[in-house]
């Protein structure tokens, strides 16, 4: 069966940037903004373990947000009723703050350009950690919108996160493909890499590469953003019909 699906990650990827230092800059200007209403450190601390409880976890009837605010509720000391309102406004005003430290290109909006003109579904895959503004945010860093796209992953509304095959399987199951029907195109060895474990074949991008060495996983083609874009545009390689 031919290829008709493409999955993009985002960071590094369509929205070209280095994570760590990014990860870094976000808990940093997160800090200074609660900062008059609670122990930073503890908090910060205590996003890192909440992230951590999405990422490994394996109940599909709950979402990431759920898990996220269970384990919050569980282990913090404030009130979410009482702390979510400061996070809401964090990510209204502040985040957006955070495209200093992006690198957004031509790219981006070129290779999805030539995704669908050569009929290709496409979809961002982007690791469902963030909350739906976050996410919305860095789409509109690199000019677009999720309205340019059939799926957008995002934590209010995703059951597993990457680097977890059911992430890619629900993708799947939400866009009503198979495996076999997607190329994911990513940047992460370890994260997007994953997908062939699945049955999806991969893309990996070099630009903003990222590999923690172990685990390894098959990659059917690699690139550039340019030679993504070519690729893509010319139907060649693992996009070929």
């Amino acid at each position: 069966m031919s290829v008709n699906t493409i999955l993009f990650d985002l960071d590094g990827t369509l929205l070209e940037m280095q994570t760590e230092p990014f990860i870094e800059q976000y808990l940093r200007a997160l800090g200074r903004y609660v900062g008059d209403a609670c122990d930073t450190k503890k908090l910060i601390a205590l996003i890192w373990d909440a992230t951590k409880a999405m990422i490994t976890s394996q109940e599909a009837d709950k979402t990431n947000e759920q898990v996220f605010i269970e384990y919050f509720r569980e282990h913090g000391e404030w009130k979410v009723e009482e702390i979510w309102p400061v996070f809401e406004a964090f990510y209204r005003d502040e985040f957006p703050k955070l495209v200093e430290h992006t690198h957004p290109s031509p790219w981006a909006k070129q290779i999805i350009a030539g995704a669908k003109a050569q009929g290709f579904r496409v979809a961002v895959a982007t690791n469902p950690v963030f909350p739906r503004d976050a996410i919305h945010h860095r789409l509109a860093w690199i000019g677009m919108n999720p309205e340019e796209f059939e799926l957008v992953t995002v934590y209010e509304e995703s059951h597993f996160t990457k680097p977890n095959p059911g992430y890619y399987l629900e993708i799947c199951k939400k866009l009503g493909v198979e495996p076999s029907d997607c190329v994911m195109v990513g940047n992460h060895m370890q994260e997007d890499m994953v997908a062939s474990k699945v049955g999806m074949k991969t893309f990996l991008v070099t630009n903003w590469m990222e590999d923690r060495g172990e685990p390894s996983y098959p990659v059917d083609q690699k690139g550039t953003l340019e030679e993504l874009h070519q690729a893509i545009s010319g139907r060649s390689g693992v996009f070929a019909s």
